[in-house]
């Protein structure tokens, strides 16, 4: 009786394994990091391509990682077999990712011509590293422009109009400013230093940030901070996002992420970023631009890629855009009058024609603390521009030897 019981049991737990397995067989997992409407519009998006022919029956499941821990969670699992078929995330960790090998596959061989002309310009560039392509582009995200319409009538279209306007309405005594920024942040400064023809790195790879350019742009943003005190001392995100929804800064340079923070009673509109005046251009912010990337693990990387392509499809872009509130990278999108007609997905559109994509180079991990640094003895006033600069370049420099003498 026992034994009949013992094989009982064993057959029902192989029966088990194998249904298990053939679930497994017919399952594309993806990782992403998306929340609220984000989240729901691209499950909605998974579900159409579910039933699309490109899916062949697969199943796809999603799982939501917390951002702070999504990156290291990556780069720990995928290359040991134990990740996803396909991730979502921006192209500044790519480089790293390709050069620590096993974790991002090419995927070249599988992208043709009428998948690359439905993307907006330069979008595929910022996927490839080293004349390889590596993933497919779905978002992108930059400052632009933010305003208060009862503040400011009219945008400026330079920055000495800005400068101008933001005087007027700057009472340091009532903590009121005309302009808000981040500016301690290097992530919002290159706006500035990319205007001046400033850059961290050449088309080669060198380290360039020490330049007679980024040096012209950190001058110009001290004039702002100190000559012309129209910006807020010690900025935060939380101190940009309070001064605006109290009213107290007219206008703020920030992202799509700050437009869903802004409080109902503010009547905000958004516009390109003004030309400097000094450089003769326009301010031209980081991009960062969200990829599709296969696992280099996965057992189903024609079924990923799949999946990647139809994220950049127009019947994709309008559910992320519309419902997600994305600024995909889908072209045709913006023909429609629900994109086009819709004020924040317009202007983030249009600024993207003066944006540069963020470096997806491995060493940019050596460039942000040092240039923290810099940056906040600058304003502090504990370092010159050019002593401040030259440190933090040397500090750069040095982490990237060792890091590339870890490879």
């Amino acid at each position: 009786m026992k034994t009949l019981i013992k094989t009982a049991l064993a057959a029902a737990a192989l029966a088990a394994a194998g249904s298990s397995l053939a679930q497994a067989a017919n399952e594309l997992v993806v990782w992403h990091a998306y929340r609220g409407a984000e989240k729901a519009a691209f499950e909605k998006v998974v579900g159409l391509f579910e039933k699309s022919p490109g899916a062949k029956g697969l199943k796809v499941s999603t799982l939501a990682i917390p951002y702070d821990a999504y990156a290291d969670k990556i780069s720990a699992a995928v290359p040991r077999g134990k990740g996803p078929d396909l991730f979502i995330y921006a192209q500044d960790r790519l480089g790293g990712w390709i050069e620590a090998g096993k974790t991002v596959e090419p995927i070249d061989f599988f992208v043709d011509k009428p998948v690359k002309d439905r993307l907006l310009p330069g979008m595929i560039d910022a996927m490839t590293y080293k004349g390889g392509l590596y993933g497919l582009p779905i978002n992108y995200k930059m400052p632009t422009l933010i305003y208060n319409k009862d503040l400011v009538k009219a945008p400026p279209k330079t920055t000495s109009e800005m400068v101008k306007l933001a005087k007027t309405l700057t009472n340091a005594q009532s903590g009121r400013y005309g302009l808000a920024y981040w500016y301690t942040n290097f992530y919002f400064h290159s706006a500035l230093m990319n205007a001046f023809g400033g850059a961290v790195f050449d088309k080669d790879g060198k380290l360039v940030v020490n330049s007679p350019a980024t040096v012209a742009s950190l001058n110009q943003m001290m004039t702002w901070y100190k000559t012309d005190a129209i910006l807020p001392p010690e900025p935060s995100e939380a101190l940009i996002a309070s001064l605006f929804n109290e009213g107290k800064a007219a206008m703020v340079i920030n992202g799509p992420w700050f437009v869903g923070d802004i409080d109902k009673k503010i009547n905000f509109g958004l516009a390109p970023l003004p030309v400097v005046d000094a450089a003769k251009k326009p301010l031209r912010p980081w991009m960062t631009i969200e990829g599709a990337y296969v696992a280099a693990s996965s057992s189903k990387k024609e079924a990923a890629y799949e999946l990647a392509k139809f994220l950049t499809t127009e019947e994709a872009g309008l559910v992320l855009a519309i419902e997600g509130r994305q600024l995909h990278t889908n072209k045709a999108i913006y023909a429609n009058p629900k994109v086009s007609g819709d004020p924040v997905l317009k202007a983030f559109r249009d600024q993207l024609d003066t944006a540069e994509p963020m470096p997806n180079r491995p060493e940019m991990t050596m460039v942000w603390s040092p240039a923290t640094t810099a940056m906040n003895k600058i304003v502090k006033g504990n370092a010159s521009v050019e002593a401040a600069l030259k440190e933090a370049a040397g500090t750069m420099q040095d982490g990237i030897a060792a890091l590339r003498k870890g490879k």
